[in-house]
């Protein structure tokens, strides 16, 4: 045993350090496993065809940002909000974290910006301009999401904000999201047009989207991507191919080209009526979950909650032209031929084989 008077304060300082790290780990290993997960459902039967940890808790991310559109899409067919409706802004909601609308204080901005907001964008200031409308402010409007999320099914979600920025009791899993993704499509089909909107004007300035898989996945129109170090890149879509639907989450990708090609290779294996094999899943994944614990702790974590990497993965986003084709202004879902990402539905081009590399296109 070593003479405690040889340790130098360094020493000493080290050791605190380590015995201080492993009680945050096993502390906050109860409240999210920050691992990787994958689930697809078919809605029609409620048969799973994939799922991987799909009841291990996970931070959403920006897929937090689907329950605060379920409220905001119940607000509207109720009456409570209009689609036109000027909603004001707080200097809590214009001092959101980045990814943003960049929307000032004392400012206003419509319930329909602040839909395409979310979904192409993914703005945290224009989540929190409807969670204080509904809500009076961001906390009662988190309360109210979890609430809702227990009467969906979700049994594992727990919302601390609308928008999806870290937080460590921000927690749900990739069934409880797919159940959302579900109940959006279910209980709102005459807003689901939103989640295929790839971009849209904005103050006159074009604002694109992150899920950039749509371009690629012949049938896929919509839903949500996330983003936060602590989380990976994370993915709720829903595809439709000869009148079937799907849908699938994605949670802890490594990067968001991994997300996109799992997501697609699991897309595939649905409509092929197969399981995806768990390796497969584990090789698009972040590596280290002490890692992304740790990050979730840290008061310097990259918090855009969306699809905005840290500044290594950044790389122009948005509609991916095809063939010397232009993106569309607004919402369309486009079928293309055969992409030259090999992203393309199963009978019109070979599954995607997921590389070992980690290699990462910045998307």
């Amino acid at each position: 045993m070593a003479n405690i008077q040889s340790i130098q304060p360094m020493q000493w300082l080290n050791r605190l350090w380590g015995l201080f790290a492993v009680v945050l780990l096993l502390g906050v290993a109860g409240v999210a496993h920050a691992g990787y997960a994958a689930i697809v459902i078919d809605p029609a039967t409620g048969e799973v065809l994939s799922a991987v940890n799909a009841d291990e808790q996970n931070y959403p991310a920006s897929l937090t940002k689907m329950m605060t559109l379920y409220l905001t899409f119940q607000a509207l067919q109720s009456g409570k909000l209009k689609v036109d409706q000027d909603l004001p802004v707080s200097s809590w909601a214009a001092s959101r974290e980045p990814t943003k609308l960049g929307l000032r204080a004392g400012q206003t901005i419509s319930v329909n910006d602040c839909i395409l907001g979310m979904v192409t964008k993914s703005a945290n200031d224009a989540a929190s301009v409807v969670a204080e409308s509904l809500g009076g402010n961001e906390g009662h409007f988190a309360e109210m999401m979890t609430a809702q999320a227990a009467l969906l099914g979700m049994t594992s979600t727990h919302f601390a904000n609308a928008n999806g920025l870290p937080d460590p009791n921000n927690v749900s899993t990739a069934r409880d999201m797919v159940k959302l993704a579900m109940a959006l499509y279910r209980d709102f089909p005459q807003y689901t047009h939103y989640f295929a909107t790839k971009e849209f004007v904005f103050r006159g300035q074009l604002i694109r989207g992150h899920n950039n898989l749509m371009d690629r996945y012949p049938g896929m129109d919509g839903l949500k991507t996330g983003f936060t170090d602590a989380s990976g890149f994370n993915l709720a879509s829903t595809a439709v191919h000869d009148g079937r639907r799907l849908f699938a989450v994605v949670l802890g990708g490594r990067s968001a080209s991994a997300r996109d090609n799992l997501m697609a290779r699991l897309l595939d294996d649905g409509f092929d009526n197969q399981p995806t094999p768990e390796e497969l899943v584990a090789r698009a994944s972040m590596p280290s979950t002490t890692h992304r614990v740790l990050s979730a702790l840290s008061p310097i974590e990259t918090a855009e909650a969306d699809e905005t990497a840290p500044a290594h993965r950044r790389a122009s986003r948005g509609c991916t032209p095809h063939r010397g084709r232009s993106c569309p202004r607004m919402a369309k879902t486009h079928h293309h031929p055969k992409s030259t990402t090999r992203l393309a539905h199963r009978h019109k081009s070979k599954k995607v084989v997921l590389a070992s590399t980690s290699k990462d296109d910045g998307q």
